[in-house]
């Protein structure tokens, strides 16, 4: 069992779901990493995403989209973000997760990234752009490495893509609330259990996470039944934007953190 299957399965015997928060990496600095990465461990992370700086994220919101262009500001490129995991593995952090689009891997090359993700101690990688008839070589390359390649699910998948999706997927499902970009919402779309059972009906055997949207602990309280794990990106990047100077930002941090799990 990988370590993000055990996250889930330690989640779901906790019976409550999996949390999953996500940041930016450089974002308010790349050297701040570890110290945010820590924040949201102490407030009960199962499962971190980190977000690779991109030039074009396509799938992101305002709030990320800054969040992104401030890390390439800084510098974090994806090899400086995986050196930068690679000095945590002595540390005691969930499993981390690279949230990324495929030009950076493409650029570094698919088995020298699989490499190094594995030498830093990275759980699973999600591609936001590589659907599944293309990244034969990548996931064959994580996988060798025993990194899961997480697939990234949407409200508009029919059943046939539902399944070939789950089929080269490993870790999670991505659930994406809706149809769209990330960014914090005020409410979950009302079809949204009906599609996430549909999607575990189609794909059983893999745990899905509904992600995209989810800002407040009371809308994960509403996904807690019905799915087994929840991302919160959009609302967590806000707060580090608003208190990125802050030297009090970790304990903010940890403190949404806390609420989140605690709705779990």
């Amino acid at each position: 069992m990988s370590r993000i299957a055990e996250a889930f399965a330690a989640a779901r015997a906790a019976k409550r779901a999996a949390f999953v928060p996500y940041l930016t990496a450089g974002d308010p600095d790349l050297g701040r990493l570890p110290e945010l990465l820590r924040a949201m461990t102490r407030g009960g992370a199962d499962v971190i995403e980190i977000g690779v700086p991109f030039s074009d994220p396509i799938a992101d919101g305002v709030v990320n989209q800054r969040a992104a262009e401030r890390g390439r500001r800084g510098g974090a490129t994806l090899r400086a973000i995986l050196d930068r995991c690679k000095a945590l593995r002595s540390e005691s952090l969930p499993p981390l997760v690279l949230f990324t689009y495929f030009n950076p891997i493409h650029r570094l090359g698919e088995d020298a990234f699989a490499a190094q993700a594995e030498a830093a101690g990275i759980a699973a990688v999600l591609v936001t752009d590589l659907p599944p008839e293309e990244g034969h070589a990548l996931r064959a390359a994580l996988e060798a490495r025993g990194v899961d390649a997480i697939g990234l699910v949407a409200p508009t998948s029919s059943p046939e893509r539902r399944r070939a999706i789950a089929a080269v997927s490993r870790g999670f499902l991505y659930f994406i609330s809706r149809a769209g970009v990330t960014g914090v919402r005020d409410d979950l779309p009302a079809e949204l259990e009906s599609q996430v059972r549909a999607t575990r009906s189609d794909c059983p055997g893999l745990p899905i996470a509904v992600g995209f949207g989810l800002s407040r602990p009371e809308q994960v309280r509403a996904v807690r039944g019905f799915a087994d794990g929840f991302v919160v990106g959009s609302a967590l990047v806000r707060l580090i934007e608003a208190q990125g100077s802050d030297p009090g930002l970790p304990q903010a941090l940890e403190k949404a953190c806390r609420s989140f799990r605690e709705a779990a």
